[in-house]
């Protein structure tokens, strides 16, 4: 395969997904907009529930939604990490997870910043946090995953 193939096949995704947040934490993804979609729905789904209720749900699948984008984010960076290295070296897991997970975990800080400056957005240390859980779940998963195929 040749280099340039090869680190693209590492960087793309990553890069790819970062913009991915990126444009979700713009207006576009704002809880305003978000609840304009997801209200209706839900009230569709759950017509005896009160206000109250459809925005806990509509917070909690925001807030679910954090967590999958950093796990996500995280697996990337866990699989750029162990794939940027010589062909001939041993792959080191632990090492690549404990630098995914500090990429994901500045990127997270680094996107709540960039709401600040978003009108409809608010950045919250909260929500670094949340990014931060999401991203260990991910490399909890990629950690899974690492051992049930090196098993085989």
């Amino acid at each position: 395969m040749s280099g340039v193939f090869q680190r693209l096949r590492y960087w793309g995704p990553l890069v790819l997904w970062m913009g991915v947040i990126y444009w979700a934490s713009a207006d576009s993804g704002s809880g305003r907009r978000g609840s304009r979609l997801l209200g209706p729905l839900l009230r569709w789904l759950m017509p005896d529930a009160s206000g109250t209720t459809i925005d806990e749900v509509i917070f909690m699948v925001r807030k679910g939604a954090h967590v999958t984008e950093y796990a996500v984010l995280a697996w990337l960076a866990w699989r750029f990490f162990l794939g940027a290295r010589r062909s001939t070296d041993q792959p080191q897991p632990m090492r690549a997870a404990f630098m995914a997970w500090g990429v994901s975990v500045l990127y997270a800080a680094s996107d709540e910043w960039h709401q600040t400056f978003v009108p409809t957005r608010v950045g919250t240390p909260w929500d670094v946090a949340i990014d931060a859980a999401g991203a260990a779940l991910g490399l909890i998963l990629a950690a899974v995953w690492w051992r049930r195929r090196n098993r085989k």
